[in-house]
């Protein structure tokens, strides 16, 4: 029956089907179109091109470093975050003393800005006045002091390290709720059964992490496909264009050399790149719950 309540969570639902109607599905058909255009300059041009510039990307050397840095980045990043993260969860578990001090620390960087963060860092690699080379130089190895994000040997792995310090809070957080979600008679059944210390955790507790494992795993690929500020302000993808990712060339093409169709590609292929990532998710999150 038709009633006033039903009334009013109708349109509640149909504005929320509205507003991500428009602000997604059909800014994603939007970005689709204009990147199949030869839209360049701040005058709006739709003369559709077809995939020219699609066929562009994969012709531009700045484009293929760019995807190359974005995939060591998915490489190094994610696996060191997961590990560290799940690392930092055992030491937790273990009843340490202070835990909730040592929890805090551990997510106050995930907790803090990404501008913020990756200023910090930025005064920390600096070559002069940086703490690394202060420390290394009062510590007597001053033959490892180096301009870190300056150099364009180590700069992307520098920038992997600072992300990976920011990020792993989150995943310690995530694996240490799966961790005290186990039954309490699980981990006492083991310990029965002469389990203990880190064969405890290797055969009884981590093979119930796959849950928590894989959310972690879809956040932090998806993160590193779409870095964008933390970069920005660290590096602004130099030294030359050592730690430049798609998300940074998009903006790049986009507002500074007025490139739209160009820059909506690019949009594009990541936006793909991230179905590659979330659509095997959503289907094993839908069948383990139909299961």
């Amino acid at each position: 029956m038709f009633t006033k309540d039903r009334l009013i969570t109708s349109l509640f639902l149909l504005l929320s089907l509205v507003l991500v109607g428009h602000f997604v599905y059909f800014c994603i058909g939007w970005n689709v179109f204009v990147s199949l255009s030869d839209w360049k300059g701040l005058a709006p041009s739709y003369n559709i091109v077809g995939f020219d510039q699609y066929l562009r990307l994969f012709h531009d050397p700045v484009f293929l470093t760019s995807l190359k840095n974005n995939l060591i980045l998915i490489l190094l990043f994610v696996p060191g975050t997961l590990f560290l993260g799940l690392f930092l969860a055992i030491l937790l578990d273990l009843k340490v003393r202070g835990e909730g001090v040592f929890r805090g620390i551990y997510l106050l960087p995930f907790a803090l800005s990404f501008v913020v963060t990756a200023t910090l860092w930025a005064w920390m690699y600096n070559l002069k006045i940086g703490v690394i080379n202060t420390l290394l130089g009062k510590t007597g190895l001053e033959f490892l002091k180096s301009g870190w994000i300056t150099d364009p040997n180590i700069a992307l792995y520098c920038v992997v390290l600072a992300l990976i310090w920011q990020f792993a809070g989150y995943t310690m957080l995530i694996f240490l709720a799966g961790i005290r979600s186990i039954p309490e008679s699980q981990i006492r059944a083991a310990e029965v059964d002469g389990a203990s210390g880190f064969n405890l955790y290797r055969r009884v507790v981590i093979p119930q992490l796959k849950a928590p494992a894989l959310s972690a795993f879809v956040v932090l690929m998806v993160f590193a496909l779409k870095a964008f500020d933390f970069i920005f302000v660290l590096t602004d993808g130099g030294p030359g264009y050592r730690t430049y990712v798609l998300a940074l060339m998009m903006f790049r093409w986009t507002f500074s050399k007025n490139e739209f169709a160009y820059g909506a590609a690019i949009a594009t292929i990541l936006f793909l790149l991230a179905l590659v990532i979330v659509v095997p998710y959503l289907y094993l999150s839908f069948r383990r719950e139909k299961e």
